[in-house]
């Protein structure tokens, strides 16, 4: 279930030609390291935090923490796999870029929603 980000619009609005990675940390209210998380995941659907510690050159727990922000913000999914041995892990899919993109859109679209209604609702006293 995703959760409200904090969004960093005001960071955005800032930057003169902010590039993808720069757009989706901010508007997602991720770290730019998150941000790679979910780009490296892109490519490796299905992977389990141990398999990510070497493309993305971070320890574990790093890795951990931005894993649980991105499926908390609904950019990755998580499923559990048992294994042989017992016990389980988890292995993590990015949600596809096309539907990320969306979300993106929606989340600027309401923010510039409200900033039109706050010019709108304005009267000079």
């Amino acid at each position: 279930m995703p959760t409200d980000p904090e969004h960093r619009l005001d960071e955005l609005m800032e930057t003169p030609d902010p590039g993808f990675e720069t757009v989706m940390s901010c508007v997602f209210g991720i770290e730019p390291h998150e941000t790679r998380t979910y780009l490296v995941l892109l490519e490796r659907p299905g992977s389990t935090i141990g398999e990510l510690e070497t493309p993305l050159e971070r320890d574990r727990s790093t890795i951990n923490r931005s894993l649980t922000t991105l499926y908390e913000r609904g950019i990755v999914r998580r499923d559990r796999r048992l294994l042989d041995g017992g016990g389980y892990v988890y292995q993590y899919t990015a949600i596809a870029l096309p539907e990320v993109k969306r979300m993106l859109h929606d989340a600027l679209d309401a923010w510039t929603a409200t900033v039109h209604g706050v010019i709108d609702d304005f009267d000079e006293e």
